[in-house]
């Protein structure tokens, strides 16, 4: 299905048809301003979703530059100091 592109009008007009869109399609309608693209609506639930696949994204990228850049350390020292502090709070 292609995007949906629908006049800044029909916004005012038409607002529960295009949230009703959204929601079924689970795609954005691109509202344009004499011709031309200008905003897009998304229905909640997928904009909540693609923000957190962007903030997973930005993470995986930061990680993969510390591989490249050396800034990594090996994770049994840490397993071994958060099972130490488990261990710890077990006890109290």
């Amino acid at each position: 299905m292609g995007t949906a592109i629908r006049p800044s009008a029909d916004l005012r007009n038409h607002y529960n048809e295009i949230s009703k869109q959204c929601k079924e399609t689970r795609e954005a309608v691109i509202i344009t301003v004499n011709g031309r693209g200008d905003t897009a609506v998304l229905g909640l639930q997928d904009y909540y979703q693609m923000k957190s696949e962007l903030e997973l994204l930005r993470t995986l990228a930061e990680a993969e530059d510390d591989v490249k850049n050396g800034r990594t350390a090996p994770m049994q020292p840490s397993f071994d100091d958060l099972r130490a502090s488990l261990l710890e709070r077990k006890h109290e």
